[in-house]
């Protein structure tokens, strides 16, 4: 029997400035330590913390923007099992329909750029946000889905959706 992993949840959020341009850090911690991808985080469990006041923690302390639940649309979750063989996280999706003017200073979790979203498929990015994330975020920024994805699986991603709408 294969030992339990840790379960973790998070916010991931699309930014944009004001052309129209994802704003993506380029990780300096793991996961993805290395790669670019948008901001967020873990949620705070020990405080009952939910998916929108992660998120918008998370951006006030990533890029010092300050948004309500209104700035933001959940468009989707992902369960990832067995990521990167580490543990199982449920991410919740959101684009913050706030847009950001200049490009924020580099934190200690990395440094931030501007990519137009055709520039992002040429980019160091992981894996999972190729073929899983970007994707989807194409096709329900506007919408909803929910997705199931086995990273376990004989070293290929199985997808499957859960819920659209």
């Amino acid at each position: 029997m294969a030992s339990p992993l840790p379960y973790k949840i998070s916010a991931l959020v699309f930014v944009q400035n004001t052309a129209g341009e994802h704003l993506l850090i380029q990780r300096r911690k793991a996961p993805n330590k290395g790669c670019w991808s948008p901001i967020g985080g873990k949620l705070d469990m020990s405080t009952g913390e939910s998916p929108y006041e992660c998120a918008r923690r998370e951006i006030a302390e990533e890029i010092g923007l300050t948004t309500t639940d209104q700035d933001l649309h959940c468009f989707g979750y992902i369960a990832e099992k067995s990521y990167e063989g580490a543990g199982h996280w449920l991410m919740f999706l959101f684009d913050c329909t706030k847009r950001i003017e200049k490009l924020p200073t580099t934190i200690d979790e990395g440094h931030f750029a501007f990519y137009s979203r055709t520039a992002i498929d040429t980019l160091a990015i992981p894996e999972t946000d190729k073929s899983l994330v970007w994707p989807y975020y194409d096709q329900f920024h506007k919408g909803f889905i929910g997705l199931r994805a086995d990273c376990a699986t004989d070293g290929q991603l199985q997808i499957i959706e859960e819920l659209k709408l």
